[in-house]
């Protein structure tokens, strides 16, 4: 079976073209795709014939609302989403005076191990297709009845660790014919993988690099993300130079404040030393508690932040959203695996 909607309109044409058909369809099915239908039935610009011939050929998957939590405190929203082959994703839409921003999955599960991620837990199990990932987006949008202006790739999974499949999804939701998201509009997130991140570079998107560094120490941050073990901090920054000066685009640096962990004055003046030449922000997270975690939120915000900004680095706190539902990422996904498997 042919995954359509993970096809760009290039890719499609030729499709169409295979089948016979004329390559004008090729757009009237993107454009129809991109609207978030069930089925193909609901093209109704295209020939029955065609329409049938499209269902025996094509996979057509919608997801399913496992679970949805709705933020009394300020509207956000969290899905659970079931898969078609039965396993489930999380996306969380947040609403900001700016517009909707919707925060999706690149994986089911996680390989990265992160102490503070609930997303990890499980280990990864599959990586998501371009349509699962559009899908997210899509559906978050129609069930909501919010429109997206925003997405962040900072859901459960590692982007650049599904890298072939997210320049795709980047590719589909930038598309004219489709949702048209500018790539100014949207974040990816990334634990550092350095090679990666050379290699986003070449490709010169105008999106905003966001990377999990939670720690500007070696000690400290292999301690809580693995990942840094076969990396270094010192490697990490390497390469974030090189994504600036090859794209331009300033990089945001996330950093979970962890109590007793990572708040301490001295790695606030290490993480100013590693930044200093290179423009860049720290975004600082009040952590979530995680139940399965011993890392417990940090009382020194606001301590940390006035450092930073001391040595010349912009820093914010960022505005905490969903207090009152499982926020943290991976949470509602783990929640539901233990059900099922009691």
């Amino acid at each position: 079976m042919t995954d359509i909607k993970s096809m760009n309109l290039t890719e499609m044409a030729a499709y169409f073209k295979e089948l016979g058909e004329p390559a004008f369809r090729a757009k009237q099915v993107f454009q129809w795709l991109h609207r978030g239908v069930f089925s193909f039935d609901e093209m109704t610009n295209l020939s029955k014939p065609l329409r049938e011939k499209l269902a025996a050929s094509c996979i057509l998957y919608a997801p399913q609302v496992e679970r949805r939590q709705v933020s009394s405190l300020d509207g956000t929203i969290k899905y659970l989403w079931r898969l078609g082959d039965g396993n489930c994703i999380e996306t969380v839409l947040m609403r900001y005076h700016h517009g909707n921003t919707v925060c999706i999955s690149s994986q089911v599960g996680c390989r990265m191990g992160c102490a503070f991620c609930a997303s990890t837990l499980g280990g990864k199990v599959r990586d998501l297709t371009p349509a699962e990932m559009l899908d997210q987006v899509l559906f978050t949008q129609m069930d909501s009845g919010a429109p997206v202006s925003n997405i962040v790739l900072m859901g459960i999974g590692e982007p650049l660790d599904n890298f072939d499949t997210v320049l795709r999804f980047l590719e589909l939701v930038n598309s004219p014919d489709g949702l048209n998201i500018g790539m100014r509009h949207i974040s990816l997130s990334t634990c550092g993988l350095t090679e990666k991140i050379d290699k986003l570079a070449d490709y010169q998107l105008q999106l905003t690099l966001s990377v999990s560094l939670h720690a500007p120490d070696d000690e400290t941050r292999s301690r809580i993300m693995p990942v840094n073990r076969s990396v270094g901090v010192e490697k990490l920054f390497a390469a974030c130079r090189r994504y600036f000066e090859k794209t331009g685009r300033r990089i945001s640096y996330e950093y979970a404040m962890i109590d007793g962990v990572n708040d301490a004055d001295w790695q606030a003046d290490l993480l100013a030393r590693h930044l200093k030449g290179t423009p860049g922000h720290v975004n600082l997270i009040p952590l979530n508690n995680v139940e399965e975690s011993p890392l417990k939120p940090s009382r020194r915000v606001a301590a940390f932040q006035k450092r930073l900004e001391s040595h010349g680095i912009t820093a914010t706190v960022r505005r905490k959203l969903g207090g009152d539902i499982d926020a943290s990422c991976g949470q509602l996904r783990r929640k539901t695996m233990q059900q099922e498997h009691t």
